[in-house]
């Protein structure tokens, strides 16, 4: 698609969203406050849609939260508080200004070296951590591999996956001490460093955690439900099963298809 074709493109939902804030009862009524779950859902409908590799799905989900993003600027451009120029013009300044090697005459080597001065250019704009901009309410897995991420960039990363393996048995057996001990709250504390462990081996096997688990998620709800229709095909109920019998047809369920 042409250039001018992408701005008439953008130029038409503007005008819609214009439109539909002038017009309809229920966009005027809207708020910062009340659009922020939906766009929460709309994001996570986007990331379903990339776990399943689903182009269809991921490109009505962009159309979804393009359209988010343009009705919190004409909110903030109605309260006075910025316009949608202002908001475009910033992302396209801080581009500019943190990819040196492409607007100046910085010479990088790789795409890790892009994301040390990425993070060095942040501190020189006022960010107090490497770790700030990590927000708070992020799912605690995928949290865990930014924190991970953004202190590989200043150098506090393992050299080879090996010692990060290393790191979680060291944190399984401290997990089985407390559990030993039976002291509920160091287990508890010890669970999260072995997952965050876990998440750090992840990340040196070159695997997103948060997709692997959701993978997983996603099978074991197919599974799962496979099994209640079997039970239900044969008359029976999960609850009236034993667990052998559940796991016998777990395990047929699981040869059949062991991808799924």
């Amino acid at each position: 698609m042409e250039k001018n074709q992408v701005a008439d493109a953008f130029v038409r939902l503007v005008t819609i969203m214009d439109e539909l804030r002038e017009k309809c009862p229920w966009d005027r009524k809207q708020t910062i406050h009340t659009l922020r779950q939906m766009t929460i859902e709309e994001t996570y409908e986007l990331a379903d849609s990339i776990t399943d590799t689903d182009w269809k799905g991921i490109k009505e989900e962009i159309g979804d939260l393009m359209l988010h993003m343009l009705f919190y600027a004409k909110i903030g451009s109605e309260q006075g508080k910025f316009t949608l120029e202002e908001a475009l013009h910033g992302i396209s300044d801080k581009l500019v200004s943190r990819h040196p090697h492409i607007y100046g005459d910085i010479q990088v080597k790789d795409d890790e070296e892009v994301k040390q001065n990425w993070e060095k250019l942040k501190l020189k704009e006022g960010k107090t951590s490497v770790l700030s901009g990590v927000p708070v309410s992020l799912p605690a897995v995928v949290k865990a591999t930014r924190l991970q991420e953004k202190a590989k960039q200043v150098g506090f990363e393992w050299d080879a996956r090996e010692q990060v393996w290393d790191k979680v048995k060291e944190e399984m057996d401290e997990l089985q001490e407390a559990v030993t001990a039976n002291n509920q709250e160091e287990i508890e504390l010890e669970f999260g460093d072995l997952l965050f462990s876990l998440v750090n081996y992840a990340r040196f096997l070159q695997i997103d955690a948060e997709n692997a688990l959701e993978r997983t998620n996603k099978k074991f709800i197919s599974r799962f439900t496979r099994m209640e229709q079997q039970a239900t095909s044969d008359g029976k109920s999960l609850a009236d099963m034993s667990l052998a019998e559940m796991d016998a047809i777990w395990n047929s369920i699981k040869k059949q298809n062991p991808g799924t």
